[in-house]
C-alpha cells in the first residue's frame, strides 16, 4: 500500500478519534478538534482556564484513544529540572553512571499549572518541546514519538506564579480555553456520577498510525495564495500600532502546519482559506504582545481583539 493510499485508509479513523474524545469531553467540540489538529501537526498545546473544566481529562483521553502513554507532572515552586527530565546517578554495583529518565519520556505529558514552577524548571522543557530530545551532562537522549506537551495555567490565580516568558510561549503551537460546559453537557456530567469515562475508552489509532498521519500532514497541498495570506497576516502583526511584538517565523510555520493538519482532519489533501483563517487566534494570540500604550490593551482578550481586527483588513483568497 502506497503512502497516499495508506493515509486515505487511516483518514476516516480520525473521525472515530474525534468522536471518541467527545464522549468524555462533553460539549467542547472546538477544544477537541484543536487538540487533534495540534497532535497531527506535531505541536504542543497550552490550555489557559480555570480548574475543573476537563484539562487533565482531555490529555488523558488523547493518550487512551491513541494507545500511547501518559504522564502528569504537577508543577510547583519546589519542582526541579531533574524531576521533569531525569537524573544521572552513580551505580555502585556497576561502578558506572546511569541515566534515570524522568516523566518527560512519554508520549503525552501533562504539565499541570506550568506557571507555578520557577523559570529554571519551566525552561527544562524548552529543548524537549523544540528538538524532541533532552541533553543532560553533555549526553543527548531522544524522546519517544509521538511526543506532545499539554500544559495548563490558571488565568485567575496569580499568587505564587511565574509568567511564561515569550520564548516558552512560542514553543506552544496553540493556546486554547476549555470554558464552562453548557447546561446540557453539565447535566450529562452530573448524571455520570463523577465518572469521566476515560478508563472505558478504546484505542482508535496505534502509536505507529499516529506517526504516519503526522508525516502525511506534510503532503497536504497549500496553494501559493493561501501562503501569501498567512504571510500577510503575520506581517500585519509586526507593523500594527497596538502590538509591541508580532508573530515570529516559528509562529508562521505553526499556522502553515496547523492548516495542513486541519485539512487532513477534514479528509482533504489540500488546504482551503478557512483552514488558516479559523486557526489564527489559537495559534497567534499567545505569540503577540499588546502595546501597553494602546487603547485596546485593556482586558485579557486584547490580543484576540487585535487579531480579529487584522483579519478584517486582510483579504481572504478565493
Amino acid at each position: 500500500m502506497t503512502g497516499m493510499s495508506r493515509t486515505a485508509a487511516l483518514a476516516p479513523r480520525l473521525g472515530d478519534l474525534e468522536a471518541s474524545l467527545s464522549t468524555v469531553i462533553r460539549g467542547k467540540t472546538d477544544a477537541v478538534r484543536l487538540s487533534l489538529v495540534c497532535l497531527l501537526a506535531r505541536g504542543h498545546l497550552l490550555i489557559e482556564d480555570v480548574p475543573g473544566v476537563g484539562k487533565t481529562t482531555l490529555a488523558h483521553a488523547l493518550a487512551r484513544s491513541t494507545h500511547t502513554d501518559f504522564q502528569r507532572i504537577q508543577f510547583t515552586a519546589d519542582l526541579l529540572p531533574g524531576d521533569v527530565l531525569g537524573v544521572t546517578i552513580f551505580n555502585t554495583h556497576t561502578q558506572q553512571f546511569e541515566f534515570k529518565p524522568g516523566p518527560v519520556f512519554t508520549h503525552f505529558l501533562l504539565a499541570d499549572e506550568i506557571n507555578r514552577a520557577t523559570p529554571k524548571t519551566q525552561s527544562a522543557l524548552l529543548e524537549a518541546m523544540n528538538e524532541d530530545q533532552i541533553t543532560l551532562d553533555g549526553e543527548s537522549h531522544p524522546l519517544r514519538q509521538p511526543f506532545m506537551v499539554i500544559a495548563t495555567q490558571n488565568p485567575v490565580e496569580h499568587h505564587g506564579t511565574y509568567p511564561l516568558p515569550e520564548s516558552q510561549l512560542d514553543r506552544f503551537m496553540m493556546r486554547i480555553r476549555m470554558g464552562y460546559p453548557d447546561t446540557a453537557a453539565e447535566r450529562a456530567i452530573l448524571r455520570s456520577n463523577g465518572r469521566n469515562g476515560v478508563d472505558a475508552l478504546q484505542p482508535v489509532l496505534s502509536e505507529d498510525e499516529v506517526l504516519e498521519l503526522q508525516q502525511s500532514v506534510h503532503d497536504v497541498a497549500v496553494d501559493d495564495a493561501i501562503t501569501d495570506y498567512i504571510l500577510a497576516v503575520v506581517e500585519r502583526t509586526r507593523t500594527h500600532d497596538a502590538l509591541a511584538l508580532g508573530v515570529s517565523p516559528r509562529g508562521s510555520q505553526a499556522l502553515y502546519r496547523a492548516a495542513q493538519a486541519s485539512a487532513l482532519l477534514d479528509g482533504r489533501n489540500y488546504v482551503i482559506p478557512d483552514d488558516a483563517k479559523r486557526l489564527v487566534l489559537p495559534v497567534f494570540s499567545h505569540r503577540v504582545i499588546v502595546n501597553s500604550r494602546s487603547a485596546l490593551a485593556r482586558g485579557t482578550e486584547a490580543a484576540e481583539r487585535i487579531l480579529q481586527d487584522i483579519l478584517t483588513q486582510i483579504p481572504v483568497p478565493h
